[in-house]
């Protein structure tokens, strides 16, 4: 019998672009919600301006993907979507490239990731500081 649990946890990611790791507070909902079983986690962000990724972290790498976005997505007067800060248009388009949600496998109740992949939230929104990240696991 499979069952669906669910729990939406609030971030606070600041007025800055961030990259804000995901992975404990993951481990922490499967301790709870999966009990040693088998399944899968997904995590999903309701936001227009932001992007769940599995990457290195600790190493340079979220710095990295940020320099990345800001050079893929440059804040400038190009976008259409012009409300908010300058350059606020290429947020929108962000989750073209990092989508809003990851599903991983979940293995005896763990997150069954690689030696140095972290899930994590990214944002490079300023204008919306709290962001919602919905975590739900299905086993």
């Amino acid at each position: 019998m499979s069952n669906l649990t669910s729990r939406v946890l609030d971030i606070r990611t600041g007025r800055t672009e961030t990259v804000y790791d995901l992975t404990a507070e993951c481990g922490a909902f499967l301790r709870d919600a999966a009990s040693g079983r088998d399944g899968l986690l997904n995590v999903f962000t309701p936001h227009a301006t932001a992007g769940i990724a599995v990457i290195e972290t600790g190493a340079g790498s979220d710095d990295d993907l940020l320099a990345a976005l800001r050079d893929l997505l440059p804040a400038d007067d190009r976008w259409r979507h012009r409300h908010g800060s300058p350059g606020h248009g290429r947020d929108h388009v962000l989750p073209a490239f990092v989508p809003p949600h990851a599903t991983l496998p979940v293995i005896d109740g763990a997150l069954a990731l690689g030696t140095w992949q972290s899930v994590v939230l990214v944002d490079t929104n300023g204008d919306n500081p709290d962001r919602h990240v919905r975590l739900s696991f299905l086993g």
